[in-house]
């Protein structure tokens, strides 16, 4: 006899249907797409971070991953670290660093080594890079990601669409091994979407699971989203391959509306109800989910 948070999964899914290729448009976990990934509440701090357990409660059966925001993990005990993994897990849940990776590489190489085994052993499945924090050539970018694959634990790049401008190769020696005679450092940042993709490609081929793009300057607010950007990315890397930060519902909202239940999202947890609540609308198709809401279906305790 199932309980009643499987009977909320089973109705929230059928709500969703198949696909045009005949795929069901939200799968159960765990999923290669239509993927939301929560960021992690800032208060998890013990003995508030049962606040996190009853978020999970009510949400966790549409969440795939938890992800530790801002770094917060590293003021963290490893006790309370272990205990908010394995709640994950508990949830079908996959756990992310977040992009934190960048501060232990002031180290050396052998502190982000350590910072791996230890990711592992605490209970991390993912470890996220952010290229443009981190400042480093390319081909380090891809030992990284190769240092993660080998220690079994995936890896996810983060991108961002504008570039430092020193840090961008010149017109016609983007080949790899081309010559680049060095240039003054700038702060000055330049978009070019063509070098994103390339370098995220060459992540993909290195072994990463997934890209993350940040939503500066792509999609941090809806009224002002770079449709032309997002639609390139899509089409290149393709929409199993990629996440996209959302910053609110309405980001939120133009995603599954342009792109189905299938695109892959980050979002915070206080938007991960209304999400679903999108996905099971699929507005491409005008079909509406058997469940109005999932808010309603929630068990409170009393």
């Amino acid at each position: 006899m199932r309980g009643w948070r499987e009977e909320v999964v089973a109705l929230s899914l059928q709500g969703h249907g198949r696909g045009h290729d005949g795929d069901d448009d939200r799968p159960e976990k765990p999923r290669r797409y239509g993927v939301t990934e929560m960021r992690s509440p800032y208060y998890s701090f013990r003995p508030a971070h049962h606040a996190l357990q009853e978020i999970l409660e009510s949400i966790g059966p549409f969440v795939d991953g938890l992800k530790f925001s801002g770094g917060s993990h590293s003021l963290m005990g490893k006790e309370l670290i272990r205990d908010i993994t394995d709640l994950a897990h508990k949830h079908d849940m996959y756990v992310s660093t977040g992009d934190w990776a960048e501060h232990l590489l002031r180290q050396g190489p052998s502190s982000f080594k350590q910072y791996v085994e230890e990711c592992k052993e605490l209970g991390f499945d993912t470890i996220e890079l952010n290229t443009g924090s981190l400042k480093l050539p390319e081909e380090t970018i891809l030992r990284l990601v190769r240092l993660i694959k080998s220690s079994g634990l995936r890896a996810k790049p983060l991108f961002s669409v504008k570039f430092d401008s020193s840090g961008i190769p010149a017109s016609g020696d983007r080949a790899f091994g081309a010559y680049i005679a060095p240039v003054k450092q700038s702060s000055e940042r330049v978009e070019d979407v063509d070098l994103l993709i390339r370098r995220a490609e060459r992540c993909l081929e290195a072994g990463a699971d997934m890209i993350m793009i940040d939503a500066d300057d792509v999609c941090q607010r809806a009224d002002s989203l770079r449709a032309d950007i997002i639609a390139k990315i899509v089409r290149r890397l393709g929409l199993e391959k990629t996440m996209f930060e959302t910053s609110n519902a309405n980001t939120s909202e133009w995603f599954v509306k342009r792109y189905g239940p299938r695109v892959n999202l980050f979002a915070d947890h206080s938007e991960v109800m209304n999400l679903e609540r999108l996905r099971g609308f699929d507005t491409r198709r005008g079909s509406r989910p058997l469940l109005t809401s999932p808010f309603l279906l929630v068990r409170r305790p009393f």
